[in-house]
């Protein structure tokens, strides 16, 4: 079971994470597919988020492909003792990189081996299954197949902890019964909150929710709203989203992506922003106007 302590960590099965971490999917170059614009930088963005405290990582062999893996390992390797390095299957990219299902048990278990290649790893710290019924959005459909192949994996010892990315709340229920279930990672933010009720029961639970896109989805006016909260609060947008999803409920955890240096800065010291209550009130009704 995973667990929240008073500090502001959190544990994902055995392993104790800061909340706020880093995604390298912004690494990769232009769609999330080929080498990044800037090499040396990806791998300065990288050690900067180590020495900066960041202690969990949120990347895929399927990013590139292969690419942020790769210079995850080029950059850390070999890897501090207490850094997670969380990564996800279920998908793979075609030649126009396209993001296409991968989910036969033969394709999640290729897509483990790569993931321990391209890292050089032994073990796996965390896999989500990303569930690609409808890439764009949960949808429901039974997950019982490719999640007992990830488990049996994770039985052999080449996976420790399992999440699950893209889904809906009997979806999750349905993983429970299989596997225990570390944590889920959906598209939730201050505008978009359709898993407002889902967060709570996780939290409940002790199970961690990451969400995605913290800036996803906004309208223009949702967006001004945003922008005039962060000027009275001397901050970037960004920050007050990062803080406003860290104030949400403990056991959310935040993996921003980026690949400057200047921005991740940003975005670290996110974590130590703390949101009046008129703010927050005031952010809140950011999601009144949402569609999601």
């Amino acid at each position: 079971m995973s667990s929240i302590d008073q500090s502001g960590s959190f544990t994902l099965g055995n392993l104790k994470v800061k909340r706020l971490g880093y995604g390298a999917m912004q690494l990769a170059g232009p769609g999330v597919f080929g080498p990044p614009k800037d090499h040396e930088t990806a791998l300065t963005v990288l050690r900067e988020a180590i020495a900066s405290g960041v202690d969990h990582i949120d990347t895929s062999d399927f990013y590139g492909p292969h690419v942020t893996n790769r210079l995850i390992r080029e950059a850390l390797h070999p890897y501090r003792d207490d850094l997670v390095i969380v990564t996800k299957i279920g998908a793979r990219r075609g030649a126009d990189a396209s993001w296409l299902p991968a989910f036969s048990a033969d394709e999640l278990k290729q897509a483990v081996h790569d993931n321990l290649s391209n890292l050089q790893l032994e073990v796996l710290d965390v896999v989500n299954l990303r569930v690609m019924i409808n890439p764009h959005h949960p949808t429901e459909g039974s997950i019982e197949a490719p999640l007992t192949a990830l488990a049996e994996l994770k039985r052999q010892g080449l996976v420790r902890h399992i999440g699950l990315s893209n889904v809906t709340r009997s979806q999750i229920a349905e993983g429970r019964r299989i596997t225990e279930i570390v944590c889920v990672q959906n598209l939730y933010n201050l505008a978009q909150r359709t898993d407002d009720a889902l967060v709570d029961e996780l939290e409940r639970d002790g199970i961690a929710y990451v969400p995605f896109f913290p800036l996803g989805g906004f309208t223009p006016l949702q967006s001004s709203a945003l922008s005039d909260v962060a000027a009275r609060l001397n901050a970037t947008p960004m920050q007050v989203a990062l803080a406003w999803l860290l104030q949400r409920a403990p056991n959310i955890l935040l993996i921003p992506g980026t690949s400057s240096p200047a921005h991740l800065k940003q975005n670290i010291a996110a974590a130590e922003l703390k949101l009046p209550e008129d703010a927050i009130a005031e952010l809140d009704r950011i999601a009144s106007t949402s569609h999601a």
